[in-house]
């Protein structure tokens, strides 16, 4: 199954026969929450999901969005009406970070039915509601571990020995900048690899083929190395791994991602445009 969805496709879906549950997951790093957003106007049917606080645990040691505790994480997927074999289409304002997170969560967890609408919000076409729906609870049981995961001695590991890509925008991976973590650079062996290079203008995400194409020369798919990724705290990580998926490469994701690594001095920080 294709992890994305066209806005014209789930407007089809959500009129036929089986249509899919919509989660709504607005969500700007810093920015303002998106549940206001959200009242304003939704797919019509849409539960809101909050990523800071059901789509990840408690910040701290282990990142500023480390992974939620799984029986909670499934307690908020019934209460929006997810169950073992409903399909689910995740969306959010365009970004695609946010909805990435939670389709990543959702494979992690063992859901197969599940896609990003593409482009986002941006995309629909269709009218909005205001009306906030009260689905009927599903059954959705998580079974973690679906989905290949990083810890930081593993993500250090694979920069050696495979390709580990780092989705922040380059100027934070060189070390120019640091706006948000203890301080700035990346994991030594990293490749640069932002997702701002994932989609096209209008947020959508390149054809398979080009998504392919740039990750092939980035160098993944090179005698079956294994792959993964970070970000500053496992977020647009999340983007770039259903980026990875579209071009048919399979790769890790580490969840604690930068905003964990950096926290511990011990740990070697590389500076530059060099995986070093």
């Amino acid at each position: 199954m294709k992890p994305i969805i066209t806005a014209s496709e789930c407007a089809s879906e959500s009129a036929g026969p089986r249509p899919p549950v919509l989660l709504d997951v607005r969500w700007q790093l810093g920015g303002p929450h998106g549940r206001p957003d959200y009242e304003a106007g939704h797919l019509p049917g849409a539960v809101f999901v909050d990523l800071d606080t059901e789509l990840a645990g408690p910040a701290g040691s282990g990142g500023r969005h480390p992974l939620p505790d799984p029986e909670a994480f499934g307690a908020v997927m019934r209460r929006a009406g997810v169950g073992q074999d409903t399909p689910v289409v995740v969306y959010d304002g365009g970004q695609g970070w946010a909805a990435a997170r939670a389709w990543w969560l959702l494979r992690w967890t063992g859901h197969q039915n599940v896609r990003v609408l593409d482009g986002g919000l941006a995309a629909w076409t269709g009218d909005l509601s205001t009306e906030i729906p009260h689905p009927a609870e599903g059954d959705f049981r998580p079974k973690p571990g679906a989905l290949p995961t990083l810890d930081a001695d593993a993500a250090a590991a694979l920069a050696r020995t495979g390709l580990l890509l780092d989705a922040r925008a380059a100027e934070r991976y060189r070390g120019d900048v640091e706006p948000i973590d203890r301080v700035g650079g990346h994991i030594p062996g990293a490749v640069s690899a932002p997702t701002t290079a994932n989609v096209a203008e209008d947020g959508r995400y390149l054809p398979a083929g080009q998504l392919a194409e740039r990750f092939t020369a980035l160098g993944a798919g090179k005698s079956g190395d294994p792959v993964g990724v970070y970000c500053g705290s496992g977020v647009s990580g999340a983007h770039e791994v259903l980026a990875l998926e579209i071009a048919g490469i399979r790769a890790a994701l580490y969840p604690g991602s930068w905003s964990e690594w950096s926290t511990d001095p011990a740990r070697p920080v590389a500076t530059g445009s060099e995986p070093a």
